[in-house]
């Protein structure tokens, strides 16, 4: 059976079109770039300035309205777009964008006129880097249970707490939040979601160095001001504001559609196991080896397949349920059973550089590292299983609605 995207000839023909415009504007460098989680400062000023120019075109967020900087382009042609991006080891955004890609959609969704106006074409056009500030000290994937406090104060909030796991390196432009509006509410409606600008005075951001070579940060609001405005989809109504982002997270996202780091990892080991080593032999005419390599392609192929169509599911509008939380499991289990079997077909090879492997030294245990800490971005292994079983009604007399992503 073919399950693979088949494009019109006006598409092949828009393929071309995109073809010649990044073979002409892409910074050589990100095209070498190999750097995974940890992106060196000069990588990321480039990868900013080729979002620009892919936001003025409006490809950035290519299906996002035109009138707020988007390009209103039909659901294949964005496909194309971010295919030939992964083809080139880039993705859409080019650089790590989580605030946006999740809580523009969240904005676009349950944002006034006004709001949509002043806060999505920063976003779109690539202008404007954000950052979604959830996890806790004591709220993770208990993502209700957040203590950050946000007090009105006439035409302003105020807001204290903490935020931690936020974001990668080299900053952001602005941020996103859940805090709770209503301490003696009821659990789940006692929150709202806010926008807050980088540099407001009282807000810190202190790096993270964790394992498996990602950065990530704590940021802290101590009496943070911002204006009401500030407040998207009105007081107290944040929980509803975050079922969008969360349900685009878990599965949904767009740069798990195509998941071309998986199949950059899978081809880097099929390069190593076909390499011949000093005693004339190559890994690939191992049977164990051979079987465990078509393993890790069924694996990528079931997470790219299950990556479209929930690109489909999402971008059409069309009725979902657990599928998001199922794909978003596979891709974490996935991750960390890949990072195994290549520890497992390289041996201590994969621990140190070697001709033929491609890789620097540590890559792969780094990569093994981060797998683990992979697994709990975005809510844990378990919350996935917990999201899906509530999808299907299992153990609850109603079954759970999946989030309004229009």
């Amino acid at each position: 059976m073919d399950f693979e995207v088949r494009y019109t000839e006006a598409q092949q023909q828009f393929r071309s079109e995109v073809v010649v415009w990044l073979d002409e504007n892409i910074p050589e460098a990100l095209l070498k770039n190999d750097e995974g989680f940890h992106v060196s400062y000069e990588t990321y000023v480039d990868q900013r300035a080729f979002g620009r120019l892919l936001g003025a075109r409006g490809w950035l967020f290519p299906t996002s309205p035109v009138q707020y900087g988007g390009g209103g382009l039909d659901l294949d042609s964005a496909l194309v777009i971010m295919e030939e991006l992964g083809k080139r080891g880039l993705s859409l955004p080019p650089y790590y964008d989580s605030g946006g890609v999740l809580g523009s959609v969240a904005i676009l969704v349950w944002g006034s006129e006004e709001q949509k106006a002043a806060l999505l074409p920063p976003i779109y056009k690539g202008e404007q880097r954000t950052w979604q500030l959830l996890t806790e000290p004591e709220a993770g994937s208990d993502l209700a249970g957040v203590r950050t406090t946000a007090v009105r104060d006439g035409d302003e909030y105020v807001l204290n707490g903490q935020k931690i796991f936020v974001g990668s390196d080299h900053g952001a432009d602005a941020y996103w939040t859940l805090a709770k509006t209503d301490p003696d509410g009821e659990r789940h409606h006692n929150l709202s979601w806010f926008m807050v600008p980088d540099g407001a005075p009282g807000l810190t951001v202190q790096p993270m160095h964790l394992i498996g070579g990602s950065d990530k940060n704590t940021v802290f609001f101590d009496n943070v001001r911002v204006p009401a405005m500030s407040l998207v989809g009105g007081e107290n109504n944040g929980w509803k504001v975050a079922s969008t982002h969360l349900d685009l997270e878990h599965g949904f996202r767009s740069d798990s559609i195509l998941n071309y780091r998986g199949k950059q990892q899978w081809e880097r080991l099929l390069q190593h196991c076909q390499a011949v080593d000093e005693d004339g032999n190559r890994r690939l005419d191992d049977p164990h080896v051979r079987e465990l390599l078509a393993q890790a392609y069924i694996r990528f192929e079931t997470q790219r397949l299950w990556g479209l169509r929930n690109y489909w599911l999402s971008s059409a509008t069309q009725e979902r349920s657990y599928e998001g939380a199922q794909a978003y499991y596979f891709e974490k289990v996935t991750g960390m059973w890949l990072n195994r079997v290549a520890a497992e077909i390289t041996g201590p090879a994969g621990l140190v550089w070697t001709p033929g492997l491609g890789v620097d030294a540590g890559q792969l245990g780094r990569g093994l590292a981060g797998t683990i800490g992979g697994s709990h971005g975005g809510g844990t292994i378990d919350i996935q299983r917990v999201v899906m079983a509530r999808r299907l009604g299992i153990g609850r007399a109603q079954v759970e609605a999946a989030g309004t992503l229009a």
